[in-house]
């Protein structure tokens, strides 16, 4: 049995990495998919990959940072796929790589309001669908620096960090309501995200960087999408139906030391 089987799984930032990988691991096990991002080629490309499978698949152009833009984006999913069982909210940048003291304020409101204000706007108008409903998932994608401190991207940190403490507080306010909400945690995931942080932090040789990188990780080695998207399977299914105001940790054993 299909392990998602029918859900209709909205999923931000879902044209690349591990948005990508969710959207793809989701549909493997019988989602409904629902694509937002603002990488109209991308995302369209992928609903197409998906629709060619035989998937329920449409794409949306949505900055999570516009709440008119995402409440606009949700309801049309709520009306073109019937209900909203499951939210992804994993769109995130990761801004500016300077000490606190250089960050200007437009530097740091820019990362807030994508990934705060982002999953703030999308969980407040997909959770009275879920209300409808009668239960549902929201899935946050925080870091492993919504755990623990490392001496760069402040603006990174601080938003990964609320992201933490939103879940946890709407898995308080919403579990009358059967709605589960949770945060993954992810290491060093190799994606172009991470590729361009490398970048910008100086690499010249970008394979050499993840290798190092790479070492941070008891395991040894970054990880991929899939590592994580299998974990957002997880806590879209039923597996996990006791499960809420948790932090899926999948980080290489990053944080253990």
């Amino acid at each position: 049995m299909k392990r998602v089987d029918k859900k209709t799984c909205v999923i931000t930032g879902a044209a690349l990495g591990i948005g990508k990988a969710c959207a793809e691991r989701l549909a493997d096990e019988g989602a409904n998919i629902a694509v937002f991002d603002r990488l109209d080629d991308a995302g369209n490309a992928l609903v197409k990959q998906l629709q060619d499978r035989g998937v329920n698949a449409r794409y949306w152009h949505v900055d999570v940072s516009n709440e008119k833009n995402v409440q606009t984006a949700i309801t049309e999913a709520a009306e073109h796929f019937g209900s909203i069982d499951v939210l992804v909210n994993n769109a995130g940048i990761a801004g500016v790589n300077k000490p606190t003291h250089e960050v200007t304020e437009a530097e740091w409101d820019m990362v807030q309001s994508v990934n705060v204000k982002g999953v703030f706007f999308c969980t407040k108008h997909a959770i009275p669908f879920m209300k409808k409903a009668g239960r549902g998932s929201i899935i946050n994608l925080s870091s492993i620096y919504g755990l623990v401190g490392a001496p760069d991207v402040p603006p990174y940190h601080a938003s990964k960090g609320a992201v933490r403490l939103m879940s946890k507080t709407d898995a308080l306010i919403y579990a009358p309501d059967k709605i589960r909400v949770n945060s993954i945690h992810p290491g060093f995931i190799w994606t172009p995200m991470v590729e361009k942080h490398l970048h910008d932090s100086g690499a010249t040789d970008i394979e050499a960087a993840r290798a190092e990188t790479g070492k941070l990780h008891p395991l040894g080695h970054m990880g991929e999408a899939d590592d994580i998207a299998w974990g957002v399977v997880y806590l879209a299914s039923e597996e996990s139906k006791f499960v809420t105001g948790s932090e899926l940790v999948i980080d290489g054993g990053y944080t253990a030391h």
